[in-house]
């Protein structure tokens, strides 16, 4: 059963931090590229940032610089800390899991920021 389980969502002042993580299972992760999505109300899920199976990492434009995505294969875990967090970091984030054809979402973790 495929299984992927995010934590670390939680409510922080603008300039603040946070660390998602996820933790994933059923799956051959060292395959799969993982990636962190995010969505706001009334929009789809945007691509924050990815890692390949070769670590290869890439970021959206508004987080270049301030996030950062790692990927602990003897874990199966892939997080992406969160630095300098303004208001509109605000949304549910989402950890996905991708190797074609195969696509594997977690249930999503609240990320608030606001003063």
């Amino acid at each position: 059963q495929v299984q992927l389980v995010e934590s670390g969502g939680d409510w922080v002042q603008p300039g603040g931090s946070l660390r998602l993580s996820c933790l994933a299972s059923g799956f051959d992760f060292a395959l799969y590229t993982m990636c962190w999505y995010r969505q706001t109300p009334g929009n789809p899920p945007a691509l924050v940032a990815t890692s390949t199976s070769y670590k290869t990492t890439t970021y959206a434009d508004s987080v270049r610089g301030r996030f950062t995505i790692a990927r602990d294969t003897a874990k199966n875990a892939v997080y992406l800390q969160m630095n300098n967090l303004t208001p509109e970091d605000t949304a549910v984030y989402y950890c996905n899991g991708f190797r074609s054809p195969n696509t594997y979402w977690g249930q999503g973790t609240q990320v608030t920021v606001s003063s």
